[in-house]
């Protein structure tokens, strides 16, 4: 146990909030008592030169000592029960696990070249133009220490799994290289990440080359809100050249140390649980599924259900394509033996048999779309306290609106619920942002921006609620009684289509007819439509006709071709884009 000499206490402070703790008490315990996270007592631990893990009991002095660094004043109970440690769930048979790591950052950064560095192979050499165009799943031995890499595409692959309830990562790497900075894609990785819940470690790679400025990207990182350690942060910062090798052993030293802290278990005896990473159909051998294990050993013979397909496994391949008989947690590997391709994210389980396993397939359907929660509803929620923490996607049309925008919506959080902005840019709404939302629970703001194609069916599907302002009041204003659970119902005109405009027609009395392309949604004779040219808009009106051939219609749904009339316009030119708006309720 963890003790600490005996000091006169400190005069109570009243404005501090009281916790009252035991004689002793365990990080763990602690931690949850304090609303934090366990690494950031052990970290000040360490600095104060003792070493504990998040199992290790503290007395009263020590546990007052960080809940006063925390923001708390700490009294100590009259009365004490004792308490079990929190790893002794599972009947004494939770084992230590690998850590499994995620490799995040702006494309050609030096994700995959890391990978290289820690592996010993060359893998980036044998992708096309050096860029990861695939998910990849690699585990690998570091002094005696098994560790998994996930290498990504992009954050959008690993928000798309939690999104659907698979949360597989333990430790995010946050890459940045030291010539370029923080780029686009590393803001949204570090978001990403951020509203995972993940710790971040930031590997700052490239300090070879002439033009590196490790500095520089050290104060745009703590822009970020990832404060490194060295400037007081709780952000692991490892300057690396994943090229030559440099740093290298350190970044691993501080990942194991992470997981250390993490204490990551899991029960190698029971049946095997876990997620698919990816799946591709092969010409020759059939349906092959990447799976991480994340409890339990899978064995060849197992019969497992991923998603609506099963199937008995026939052979099992680790990542250097070695034929294993079993695997434990923690560890990818590739599958021979489903019946079909499951969906990357698909939660696998072990079935007791291939009629238990056939039925338990057949009763996954395909995810229904989620019904959309107004800003209303949400707002009835929050009054109802079904709500804490209202999560925000903020897109704006420049740079400028963001931050003002963003500290004028995280004043309006109350005692009861905060309001959190979770990611910010400039540019239009993509369907990143949707994933992000639909893994966090959240809603997107547009301010002044616009909606990239595809994003809103994909909006529609999750249930995601897009809000557009033009007016900063009034995006406060409607936030505010959001939070306040006042906001009434409001109806407004949502879009409902968009076409392309590919041909020009006359008609007699009638003047020119457009022939588009509907490239999204569906386009109604009852619409409102607008139409642009470039950026500019140069009609707000009304559909006066819609035509499929020669026959009247009252909507055309997308890919398909129409006439269509405006109402006061007759000037269309080829590629012009029309916009149709319906009266819906917005909030």
């Amino acid at each position: 146990m963890v003790t600490k000499s005996k000091q006169p206490r400190k005069q109570a402070v009243p404005s501090l909030p009281q916790v009252e703790l035991p004689s002793t008490t365990s990080i763990k315990r602690l931690a949850d008592i304090l609303h934090v996270e366990p690494v950031k007592l052990i970290k000040q631990l360490m600095r104060k030169g003792i070493m504990a893990n998040v199992n290790q009991t503290v007395d009263f002095e020590t546990a007052s000592a960080l809940s006063t660094d925390c923001g708390y004043l700490a009294r100590e109970k009259e009365e004490q029960k004792a308490q079990l440690p929190h790893h002794l769930e599972g009947g004494g048979k939770l084992r230590t696990r690998p850590p499994v790591v995620t490799i995040l950052g702006h494309v050609d950064h030096g994700k995959t070249t890391l990978l290289d560095a820690i592996r010993k192979t060359n893998v980036t050499a044998q992708e096309a133009g050096a860029i990861t165009q695939r998910i990849g799943a690699y585990q690998t031995m570091v002094n005696d220490r098994k560790i998994t890499f996930l290498d990504t595409p992009g954050h959008e692959a690993f928000t798309t799994m939690r999104a659907r309830g698979a949360q597989v990562t333990d430790i995010v790497v946050l890459v940045v290289a030291a010539d370029d900075g923080v780029m686009p894609q590393t803001i949204e990785a570090a978001n990403h990440a951020k509203a995972a819940g993940v710790p971040v470690v930031v590997a700052i790679n490239k300090i070879d080359k002439a033009d590196a400025n490790v500095e520089r990207t050290k104060q745009q990182l703590s822009d970020l809100g990832l404060i490194i350690e060295e400037w007081g942060g709780d952000t692991i910062c490892v300057p690396i050249s994943a090229k030559k090798g440099e740093g290298v052993q350190d970044l691993l030293e501080n990942l194991f140390l992470v997981a250390d802290m993490l204490e990551l278990k899991a029960n190698p005896t029971t049946t095997a649980e876990g997620v698919v990473l990816e799946a591709r159909l092969d010409k020759t051998r059939g349906p092959l599924a990447t799976l991480l294990i994340q409890k339990g050993t899978l064995r060849i013979g197992n019969i497992i259900v991923a998603g609506n397909t099963w199937g008995k496994i026939k052979a099992i391949f680790d990542d250097k394509g070695k034929q294993l008989h079993k695997c434990g947690p923690a560890t990818p590997v590739e599958v021979l033996g489903l019946g079909d391709v499951p969906s990357a994210g698909n939660i696998f389980t072990v079935s007791p048999s291939e009629h238990h396993a056939r039925n338990a397939a057949e009763k996954q359907t395909p995810r229904a779309p989620r019904s959309m929660l107004s800003l209303s509803a949400i707002s009835s929620q929050i009054g109802g306290g079904k709500i804490k923490v209202l999560n925000i996607i903020l897109k704006t049309d420049v740079d400028g609106s963001i931050e003002p925008i963003k500290i004028s919506l995280e004043r309006l959080s109350t005692e009861k619920v905060k309001a959190k902005v979770i990611h910010s840019a400039s540019g239009s709404i993509t369907e990143s942002d949707v994933i992000l939302a639909s893994a966090s629970n959240g809603i997107i703001i547009g301010f002044n921006t616009r909606v990239a194609p595809g994003t809103t069916q994909l909006a529609t599907a999750e249930g995601i609620n897009i809000q557009h302002y033009d007016v900063i009041y009034k995006l406060i204003e409607d936030i505010d009684k959001v939070l306040h659970g006042m906001l009434e119902p409001v109806y407004a005109l949502v879009m409902s289509g968009r076409a392309e405009v590919r041909a020009l027609f006359s008609s007699k009395g009638k003047g020119k007819i457009a022939g588009v392309y509907v490239s999204e949604g569906k386009i109604q004779r009852s619409a409102t439509v607008k139409l642009t040219r470039g950026r500019t808009v140069l009609c707000e009106s009304s559909v006066s006709s819609l035509k499929r051939f020669k026959d009247d219609v009252s909507e055309v749904a997308t890919g398909f071709e129409c006439g269509v009339g405006i109402d006061g316009f007759s000037d269309f030119q080829v590629g012009d884009t029309l916009e149709f708006y319906q009266e819906e309720r917005v909030n």
